[in-house]
């Protein structure tokens, strides 16, 4: 009887031995899963954006265009794109004229189906009436309008004098902007943006970790180089308190 207990209590013993190591087998296990969630989740992205690029672009159409979901439809926007260009910009055709001979295509070829349907004994073509809403107008006018004021606030900050680094970053863009202008025509810097709008995504897309590894660098670089301006000049430069208005 002695012996028999003894036996069993060895084998809960041994039972509750072996679930201890489960249980810490299992705990180890999930110790990298979990660091790497934390890794995961700390790695630098470009922007700082949190999201996959496919959501960052609006996860839609348009996204699905700019990342190459469907090859067929991206290769025929970018193709059609090219073709104007090439129209346009090397052809030396004209955007009115291009519209005017279109018009009087299509204009003669339903004129001539309508009058000719009694004779060949076919229906008309079915022209269906196109109404523009007010609704749709005022929205677009709307939105519109809200943009062209918030532009118009970021104008005037800049122009006061209130952020020293915004009006240094609108500087360089627009004199950027500026140097482009001098290499090609408007038509040329639309077509070379849109060209980018429909490669740079995807590449990116297809090799994202290495671009913000070389990102983070730049960006580490970049504000090293800007603390040592900002300590050295701009720290300098004396601004004057700004007096608000006040309010009655």
């Amino acid at each position: 009887m002695a012996e028999h207990e003894e036996t069993l209590m060895e084998k809960i013993a041994e039972k509750i031995h072996h679930d201890d190591s489960s249980s810490s087998s299992d705990s180890d296990n999930d110790k990298p899963s979990h660091s790497h969630h934390l890794l995961k989740s700390n790695v630098y992205r470009l922007f700082g954006r949190e999201k996959p690029l496919h959501q960052v672009l609006g996860a839609g159409k348009p996204a699905d265009i700019l990342l190459w979901r469907n090859k067929k439809i991206s290769g025929t926007v970018l193709g059609s794109a090219t073709a104007l260009w090439v129209l346009f910009e090397m052809l030396a055709y004209h955007l009115i004229t291009l519209l005017c001979h279109i018009m009087i295509l299509a204009l003669s070829f339903l004129f001539l189906w309508s009058n000719a349907s009694n004779f060949i004994n076919r229906s008309p073509p079915n022209i269906p009436e196109v109404v523009i809403p007010e609704k749709c107008v005022l929205e677009v006018a709307s939105a519109l309008r809200i943009e062209i004021n918030r532009a118009l606030d970021v104008v005037r900050d800049i122009a006061s004098g209130r952020d020293l680094k915004t009006f240094l970053r609108v500087i360089a863009g627009l004199w950027i902007i500026s140097i482009v202008g001098n290499w090609c025509n408007f038509l040329t810097l639309f077509y070379i943006i849109f060209v980018l709008l429909h490669t740079v995504p995807v590449f990116y897309e297809k090799y994202e970790d290495k671009v913000d590894a070389y990102s983070e660098a730049a960006m580490i670089e970049l504000k090293k180089q800007y603390a040592v301006f900002e300590e050295k000049v701009l720290s300098k430069i004396p601004i004057g308190p700004l007096k608000e208005k006040k309010k009655d």
